[in-house]
């Protein structure tokens, strides 16, 4: 809803109405004035406190604009020398509101989780003096200058919030424009204006194809005739794009001299001296390759060229372009992104050039909103294989030992050790150098390398980003967090090169994200490691290099003190570590500290005295010494430690030698120790001292177990760079080669290594497994090619033909052959048949010289027949015969798109990859970041995409299905929709910190890999895999072998042949994947008001003509199909799916269809056959299937009903909308006929008065309506439940009667529908039976039934022809009926119909099916049918055939409706929309219709409501209507006008309880969370309070006195009690206290329609309240037992008692003391009554903070449930739910008396004496009751029961009445206080009876 009003932009100051300040505020002095610039009026913000001066919207804080619009564009003009400040309070999606404020009064840019300041950088006028005297000044901040002009401020917030707090936009909440200003308006929208060029200029221009939008008329500044806008205004958006200093500052930026200024869009278009431009020469003719090469290379521009001189030029000279909508569009220099050639249909020519963005499609209609690639994130990180990068000295324990955390190079991750599952902090743009953790684990801190020392504190249990900052100038390389976690320390270095200690205040940062600088240092000497200590956040010590400090923070101050080490100073330290474990006879600070050496020494030191206590040397063990001992200070080297962790018990050390050593404290044996491959870089041990984590440097990372000795090896990975990865597609390996000179094969499902091949002299640089066999082949850099055996770990073949590096190396996706390719230009063919691989050829200068190519240089085409590099030059692609090496094709690669550019640029090729066989395409990227599309067989180029990367695109592949294009670059993966249809063609990923090397799907397609510095696993989320079938897995591989039984004859004939429309194309792929993947429609692009639809899948048409699209790619059908596949093979088959390419639309497209059944005779059966109610008959999924509320107690057969004429209540309305049921709304416009249903009564209301007549008759929820056409009979249907049975009751409208009752149905009824003549209704039964029965409406006796199938959805007649009708229901079932009265007996036929397969396919690879659910006769013999996964296609009724489909919704669509040309379609995600569907039943007509004429099918509007819609009625025009949604709301929508009025509102959850203040108002609070306050005249809903994720149980209005007088006590002595009066207002409502089911308390204040309390008193769910009589106290009850007295003034629980403690409390009452026999002084009494059976009466001062028990009472009650089940002493709480509740209530009638109900020996009413202190009295009852209330102005009593019917008793006589009405149990009744009404409520039904007593 929001987009669709708020685009294009939005007008703020008029939308808002700012001159009316209504919705608005000002402060101070705001006026305003007449702009002699501007020509119009402003307003202007002055004073000397810009605090105090302002303009605020929306008026109150507690509102909100909800401003969507991506850009906010401010029109303002700073004051001269003034300052001004504007702040803008925006909404995230994660619900944090951010405050982004910008000011001259700002010095430098700040930021905290919350409010972002940014520096506003006035500038001075052009011309003006101040201009020139600000050349050269490097600081413009500060006031404004003299001299101002007005100013576009255009603010990106996605950018904005995205790049400094890394959150994502939602909203603009409010807007404060602070003096000094003059501003004119605000505008936000989703697009990038233009300032300074109209409409007519940009379409001049040609740059309407560019997406070019000029500022909105009414925002723009005005321009005369020969003035140019940047001479008289200013443009700044934020951010910007030049370099000027600070760039976390909003300035101007002087376009003319920024680099991009030649094409920048802001300059006006000049017209220029016309230049003749040659189009019909070649490119190749136009440019010379010499004059290219000699020609100097200029960079690659990155932005979008715009035209900035229009020459005057002639129709010949230009390309002429027409779109979708017939306009024709001129373009002069026409530069864009994507290319895309057609040809003409009759001559197969080349004849026009379509150019789109390369990163948008730009559609001809304008679209108001945008398609992106989904799903969105398309891609996610599932596992990385690496340890290391900047540091190998970190890797931490979780606190309860089961993840390690440890980084790899730009990411950190925390691994479970028991399953090896990992979580990643992503977010570091280099390498992590170090990380800390807090003692409890709550929080991560990291740091990464580089010139952004960045540091980032984490909340490790989610991974969410708490604060980031950056106070180190680089080489951040140590960080430690204090033992809690309120303070962070990191070294190093500054500006000037020295050591910089900084201390970080991290208390608040988990509250509200702050991090703060506590203390920093500037040191010389060497820092290695720091560390701060357990027991004391202030004190730190640190090591390096000849020395040990000591560090305190105290008094803000960060000092240090030096360790004297004596002849030890000439040390390299490596590790410190404070001793552990906690000495109470000790103090706390004295410890010790211990630090080791790379010599071998480890030094404890006494941390008070900062002296060495004790130095000891470990040496190693002499090879034949048995002893384990070390002796210190020998002779001979010693071990050289590099880190070392210590416990209560042991130290554990790492060091050079590969040994991780466990040591008793005192170092005089080895206890325990593991060799490593490398040195040992890391330690730690786990919070239980059982388990040692240990990293190397050389990548790995183990564990050692103490108590078993056993050691685990959890990662081993690279140490160099990794440059190429390969996929065994059968055995689930992968192999990756590095530079650190090792090959390596990993699984590919734990990426645990397998296998490691090392050749320390020699590196290897590319890899390429065999398509079959366990064998790879490995290239080198010393040119040698060798062949490996995995298996057998052995080599197989090596060839030295190659003199250079190895850039590329291949296999045949057939296995027949190997290629390979080295620096020096040489290519080789080897038989990969034999197990030596001997050379078939060898080719010199043949590949491009050079190897930044590698070592992906070589690609291979997926039928393995051809074979395309880069050669013999850069600017020469080769295509090869892959059996020969002989050439079949040569593209030029320079002069692609020079001509068009007017440039000459050379540019080279890079990569160079076969797209799928299924596109036919070859893919080659550039050295100008270009990504060209060319045919594969021709060399045509197809299409060209500019800036795939910033900085080039290093890698590149395609999925199997040719849906997806995959390129790496830039240190991040894209991910590309291949066919770049949509708006945002690709999504970014960021994790690696170095670029791509490569990388490659796996053979299923269910995860992506990449390699650079580490191995990266992604799962990737497009792909949905079939389920195996039969048991056995069906395995996709990357090379489909052709089916050879096929022939291209059979190809032809299927794909392109129209004389067999219903025939679906034979796929060539096994796989259930594949077929989807190529046969599935194209998803459809999100439409918004007005928006042409894209994508109109599935049109088919019985014509033998060959149909096409207007906007179709390249397509060769017949001949040109067969001579394409002739020159390739002679007898391989190829993919028959659908070609799509960049630009191409894909409208029509033949329907799939499944096996067609023929019509046949229904089953006719007498009646329908009973089922169990219990059976295993499957739910339906969808929504629209009726079913019935759980139900446990039906209706009582036991009932007095009262005649009418002496009744004691009469039902006055009901208040209430049944949801659930489906189609249980009437509405005629003409008749004004009103009638929508609540549970089992029907509701006839008036809407001019609101009077309501009900029809009772049901027992059960009424599940469907349906009127007859002359609106004078009605037929309701309702369930069976228990003895009641299923019921079809006919009603007479004009009297109100029930004419007739039918029973046939066993179970739930879905459907009723009258037929066109009102001679027939059929019903139909729910999925438990599916009968369709047809009654005749003369006698209403059954003519003939039937079953379906399936179960049935819903029903519609067709009333255009006679005794027809169809239905639609479960697994896409369409099923066409005919009525047949020609014989004797009246029997239905029946025809299924063939449903198209792209129907039947959801949204989510979870949905099993698709169910259709919705449907609605047209008036051209076309029938609309929605389905569950919210698609609505259009049938052909005469030929009962599907011809269009198109995705309506993205979620189930339950109604749909059709009048006058719209289409009407209400879904389950809540939207309500409106179609024009003008044309589209001319689609089935043969012929050539594949494109409607203008104004056809398009939505119209769209309405977002409260919840799903269930039920619509509209006018014929449909302009009016009531839609009823499954909230429990009835809305009236008027599209014409755009409102939406509230009709009927209801509950939906369960209501609690009620309470009423007076006979015109009451609450009510439910299971939902909500407090929703009535009016009882109106039944209107006046206000609502909502809790999200909490049930409110009870609540309580406050007392009112009835003189109108609240006494309020302000302070109380015992001598004078000072008491406040106030007069109360008649319309003043009192407070309301409302309890939940967390235990709070909360008091809402109705006048002021806020919260105004919040208590917390109990710890379980409150279940009883009142107010004290006074209104001083709130007592309350809880389900422990509890009771508790509150102040709602102050929110104090003054008083808890606990009598009752172990029973949930029922039911609290207060009332006066005026019984004088009672020998109570308190002036008040109150009650609680216990679920136990349990009376507690009390009496109360609260003036005086008394209360004391005055009565206690026990009710007896046998030892079993009502039903006889026997209650276990054991079990006395579980049964409580069980057992009717206990509720007292004092007597209105005797003041003595208390009314007691409750589970006892008899079902009565007792009337217990106060005063005698016994039961007086008993009232037998008939039924067990759930609820009770006393009429205080009348004798009566009414009960609830669970039977459903209500009992009103007379108070003394104790006769009674039933009522009933009810469809479930009734859980509450209450009495208005002058017992003019009685509310009852049932679940969520209220229904308002008057009192007729």
């Amino acid at each position: 809803m929001a987009h669709l009003w708020q685009h294009p932009y939005v007008n703020v100051f008029k939308h808002f109405n700012l001159q009316s300040w209504k919705k608005s505020t000002k402060e101070g002095e705001v006026s305003t004035v007449m702009d002699k610039t501007l020509k119009c009026t402003v307003y202007r913000i002055t004073g000397s406190i810009p605090a105090g001066n302002y303009i605020q919207l929306p008026k109150a804080q507690s509102q909100s604009l909800g401003l969507t619009g991506r850009y906010f564009y401010l029109l303002f003009k700073p004051i001269p020398t003034k300052y001004f400040v504007v702040h803008i309070d925006v909404a995230t999606q994660d619900n944090l509101i951010v405050r982004i404020s910008f000011s001259n009064l700002f010095k430098e840019f700040k930021s905290t989780s919350t409010w972002l300041q940014f520096p506003f950088l006035c500038n001075a006028s052009r011309g003006s003096v101040q201009a020139y005297a600000s050349v050269g000044s490097k600081d413009h901040s500060g006031p404004a200058p003299m001299s101002t002009r007005w100013t576009v401020l255009c603010l990106d917030m996605n950018y904005i919030l995205s790049m400094y707090l890394n959150r994502k936009f939602s909203y603009i909440k409010n807007v404060k424009l602070c003096a000094n200003m003059l501003v004119k308006n605000m505008c936000t929208s989703d697009l990038l204006y233009e300032v300074g060029l109209t409409f007519e200029q940009a379409k001049k221009a040609g740059r309407v194809s560019h997406d070019v939008t000029p500022m909105p008329r009414d925002l723009a500044f005005p321009l005369l005739k020969g003035d140019k806008w940047d001479d008289l205004y200013d443009m700044i958006r934020f951010p910007n794009e030049g370099s000027r200093k600070p760039f976390d500052s909003i300035q101007f930026e002087n376009i003319e001299n920024s680099a991009v200024s030649e094409e920048s869009s802001i300059n006006s278009s000049q017209r220029v001296t016309p230049k003749k431009v040659d189009v019909s020469k070649c490119v190749s003719e136009r440019i010379s390759l010499i004059h290219n090469m000699t020609k100097p290379r200029q960079k690659a521009m990155k932005r979008i060229q715009v035209t900035k001189e229009l020459p005057m030029i002639g129709v010949d000279d230009v390309d002429i372009h027409r779109d979708d909508e017939g306009e024709i569009h001129v373009f002069a220099h026409p530069t864009d992104d994507v290319v895309i050639h057609q040809d003409d249909r009759i001559t197969g020519e080349s004849v026009n050039v379509e150019k789109i963005r390369g990163t948008a499609h730009v559609p001809a209609a304008r679209k108001t909103n945008y398609t992106a690639l989904e799903p969105d994130p398309i891609l996610k990180l599932r596992r990385i294989v690496g340890f290391g990068g900047a540091t190998f000295k970190d890797a931490l324990w979780s606190v309860d030992g089961s993840t390690v955390v440890y980084p790899c190079h730009a990411v950190v991750v925390a691994m479970k050790v028991s399953n090896g599952h990992q979580r990643f902090f992503i977010g570091h743009t280099d390498k992590v150098s170090c990380i800390s953790m807090t003692g409890n684990s709550t929080m991560l801190a990291s740091g990464q390398t580089g010139n952004l020392s960045v540091v980032r504190v984490w909340k490790f249990n989610t991974g969410d980003c708490l604060a980031m900052c950056k106070t180190h100038v680089h080489s951040l390389h140590c960080l430690s967090f204090a033992h809690k976690g309120n303070m962070l320390c990191g070294v190093g270095k500054d500006s000037q090169g020295k050591n910089m200690v900084v201390i970080w205040n991290t208390s608040k940062v988990m509250k509200n994200r702050e991090i703060t600088v506590t203390a920093k240092a500037h040191t010389d000497v060497d820092i290695v490691r720091l560390r701060v200590s357990a027991f004391d956040d202030t004190r730190m010590v640190s090591c390096g290099r000849d020395n040990i400090r000591l560090w305190r923070v105290k008094e803000g101050q960060l000092r240090s003190a030096p360790v004297n080490l004596g002849e030890h100073h000439s040390m390299e330290f490596t590790d410190v570590a404070f001793e552990a474990g906690y000495h109470a006879d000790k103090d706390p600070s004295d410890r010790l500290v211990y630090a080791c050496s790379r010599s071998g020494h480890i030094f404890e030191i006494e941390l008070q005295k900062v002296a060495i206590r004790h130095v000891r040397r470990l040496l190693p063990n002499s090879s034949k010494s048995k002893d384990k001992d070390k002796q210190t200070f020998r002779s001979g080297p010693g071990i050289g430690l590099n880190c070392m962790s210590v416990n209560e018990t042991f130290c554990v050390t790492g060091s050079d030698d590969g040994y991780l050593r466990l040591w008793p404290l005192d170092f005089a044996h080895v206890y325990l120790e593991a060799e490593h491959e490398g040195p040992v870089t890391s330690v730690d041990f786990s919070s239980d001292g059982l388990h040692i984590l240990a990293g190397t440097c050389t990548g790995n990372l183990g564990m050692l177990d103490v108590t078993t000795r056993s050691y685990t090896t959890m990662m081993r990975s690279h140490t160099g760079r990794i440059t190429g990865v390969a996929v065994d597609p059968y055995r689930k390996h992968l192999a990756t080669v590095s530079e650190d000179h090792t090959i390596r094969v990993w699984d590919s499902e734990t990426l645990q290594q397998l296998y490691d091949f090392s050749a320390p002299s020699e590196c290897p640089c590319t890899i390429s497994y065999h398509p079959s066999r366990q064998i790879f082949a490995c290239g080198f850099e010393n040119g040698i090619v060798r062949v490996f055996n995995v298996q057998t770990t052995s080599m197989m073949a090596e060839h030295k033909q190659h003199r250079g590096k190895v850039i590329g190396l291949s296999f045949a996706p057939t296995g027949d052959f190997l290629f390979s390719a080295c620096s020096l230009g040489s290519l080789a063919l080897y038989d990969a048949t034999s197990d030596n691989f001997p050379l078939l050829r060898l080719l010199a200068n043949t590949v491009a010289r050079g190897e930044r190519r590698g070592p992906q240089a070589l690609s291979v085409s997926p039928d393995g027949r051809r074979m395309a590099f880069i050669g013999p030059s850069e600017f020469i692609v080769s295509v090869v015969d892959s059996k020969s090496l002989d050439e079949v094709l040569r593209i030029d690669i320079s002069n692609i798109n020079s001509s068009d550019s007017g440039k000459a640029v050379l540019d080279s090729a890079m990569r160079v990859y076969f797209a799928p066989q299924s596109l036919g395409h070859l893919l080659v990227t550039t050295a100008n970041n270009k990504l060209l599309k060319f045919d594969a067989r021709t060399g045509r180029i197809l299409a060209e995409v500019n800036n795939i990367h910033r900085s080039g695109c290093s890698t590149l592949t395609v999925t199997d299905n040719g849906r997806y294009l995959a390129t790496g670059g830039d240190k991040t993966i894209k991910i590309w929709d291949y066919n770049m249809k949509l708006d945002i063609n690709f999504q970014v990923f960021i994790g690696h910190s170095e670029n791509v090397s490569k990388i490659v799907f796996t053979p299923d397609c269910k995860n992506l890999l990449s390699v650079g510095e580490a191995v990266y696993m992604w799962d990737f989320l497009a792909v949905r895999p079939s389920s195996p079938t039969e048991g056995r897995e069906i395995r996709e591989t990357s090379f489909p072998f052709m089916d050879k039984t096929e022939t291209i004859d059979d190809i032809i004939n299927v794909s392109y042949r129209q004389d067999l429309p219903r025939t679906p194309p034979k796929p060539i792929m096994k796989s259930p994947g594949d077929r989807r993947a190529h046969y599935s429609p194209s998803r459809q692009s999100k439409t918004a008001s007005f928006s042409r639809i894209d994508d109109l899948s599935s049109i088919h048409k019985p014509s033998t003509e060959t149909e096409f699209s207007d906007k179709e790619e390249v397509v060769l059908a017949g001949p040109e199909l067969r001579e394409r596949y002739d020159a390739i093979s002679d007898s391989d088959s190829v993919d028959s799916g659908p070609r799509t390419g960049i630009g191409s639309r894909s409208k029509v497209q033949q329907h799939k269809k499944r096996t067609p059944v023929k019509k046949k005779r229904a089953p006719s059966r007498g009646r329908t056959p009973k089922k169990d109610r219990n059976s295993d008959s499957h739910k339906p999924t969808c929504k629209k299937h009726f079913q019935q509320r759980e139900r446990f107690y039906g209706l009582a057969q036991r009932r007095y009903i009262a005649p009418p004429n002496q009744a004691g209540v009469h039902l006055k309305s009901i208040i209430g909308y049944n949801g659930n049921a489906k189609n249980s709304l009437i509405w005629q416009a003409d008749t004004g006929l009103f009638v929508y249903t609540t549970g089992c009564v029907l509701i006839v209301e008036d809407l001019n008065t609101g009077h309501q007549k009900h029809l009772t008759g049901h027992t059960e929820e009424i599940s469907t309506l349906s009127l007859q056409n002359d609106c004078q009979v009605l037929a309701s249907a309702s369930g069976s439940f228990g003895m009641s049975p299923s019921q079809i009751i006919i009603w007479d409208l004009e009297h109100y009667l029930c004419r007739k009752v039918l029973n046939h149905h066993e179970f739930d009824i879905q459907c009723l529908a009258y037929s066109r003549d009102d001679r027939f209704l059929i019903s139909v039964g729910d999925y438990r039976d599916c009968s369709i029965v047809v009654w005749s409406t003369n006698n209403y006796e059954i003519l003939t039934t039937s079953r379906a199938a399936s179960p049935v959805h819903e029903l519609k007649w067709d009333p255009y022809t006679v005794n027809e009708f169809a239905t639609v229901g479960q697994n896409g079932t369409v099923l066409f009926w005919l009525l047949d009265e020609t014989t004797t007996d009246v029997c239905l036929n029946v025809h299924e119909a063939e449903v198209p397969e792209e129907l039947l396919e959801g949204h989510h690879k979870d949905v099993e099916s698709v169910d259709f659910t919705a449907m609605e006769y047209a008036g051209d013999s076309t029938l609309y049918i929605s389905t569950s996964s919210g698609k609505v296609s259009a049938w052909d009724t005469r030929h009962n055939t599907c011809f269009i489909h198109w995705e309506a919704d993205k979620s189930e669509i339950d109604v749909i409706m059709c009048r006058s040309g719209r289409l009407l379609t209400g879904s389950v995600g809540k939207n309500l929309r409106v179609w024009s569907i003008v044309g589209v039943g001319e689609l089935k007509l043969p012929g050539d219709h594949n494109s409607m004429r203008t104004g056809g099918l398009t939505m119209e509007d769209e309405m977002n409501l409260d919840g799903s819609i269930v039920t619509a009625a509209f006018d014929e025009a449909l302009d009016m209507g009531i839609v009823g949604t499954n909230s429990g709301t009835l809305w009236y929508i008027n599209w014409p006008e755009r409102t939406s009025i509230r009709l009927v509102s209801s509950h939906m959850a369960k209501v609690n309880n009620l309470s009423l203040c007076n006979s015109e108002n009451f609450a009510s609070c439910a299971d939902d969370g909500s407090v929703r306050v009535w009016s009882i005249d109106t039944r209107e809903q006046t206000l609502q309070f909502q809790v999200l994720d909490q049930a409110c149980t009870c609540i309580a209005f406050s007392p009112v006195k009835p003189d109108g007088i609240v006494r309020t006590t302000v302070s109380n002595t015992d001598s004078a009690p000072v008491t406040a009066h106030q007069k109360i207002d008649a319309k003043f409502m009192p407070l309301i206290a409302a309890g939940y089911s967390d235990g709070t308390v909360r008091v809402f204040d109705i006048n002021k329609a806020e919260m105004i309390l919040k208590m917390h008193p109990h710890a379980v769910a409150v279940t009883a309240i009142s107010f004290s009589l006074d209104g001083r106290m709130v007592i309350t009850g809880g389900s422990d037992g509890l009771i508790a007295i509150s102040s709602p003034t102050t929110g104090m629980t003054v008083r808890v008692i606990s009598d009752h403690k172990g029973a949930p409390i029922t039911n609290i009452d207060v009332t006066l003391c005026q019984e004088q026999e009672l020998s109570v002084s308190a002036p008040q009494l109150w009650l609680a009554t216990s679920a136990d059976r349990r009376v507690s009466v009390w009496s109360a001062d609260w003036s005086k903070d008394f209360c004391e028990l005055v009565d206690w009472l026990t009710f007896p009650a046998p030892a079993f449930t009502p039903d006889g089940t026997v209650i276990a002493k054991q079990d006395q709480k579980g049964l409580y739910s069980q057992l009717p509740p206990s509720i007292a209530k004092f007597s209105p009638e005797e003041s003595d008396i208390i009314v007691y109900v409750g589970y006892g020996m008899e079902k009565c009413i007792q009337f217990y004496s106060l005063s005698e202190r016994k039961v007086l009295r008993k009232q037998a009852l008939t039924h067990w009751p759930m609820c009770m209330d006393l009429a205080q102005s009348t004798a009566l009593v009414s009960l609830g029961a669970n039977e459903r019917v209500m009992k009103l008793l007379d108070y003394y006589e104790g006769s009674f009445q039933d009522f009933v009405g009810h469809s479930d149990s009734i859980n509450f009744v209450k009495f208005s206080p002058d017992s003019k009404y009685l509310l009852t409520v049932s679940h969520s039904e209220i229904f308002i009876w008057e009192v007729q007593v």
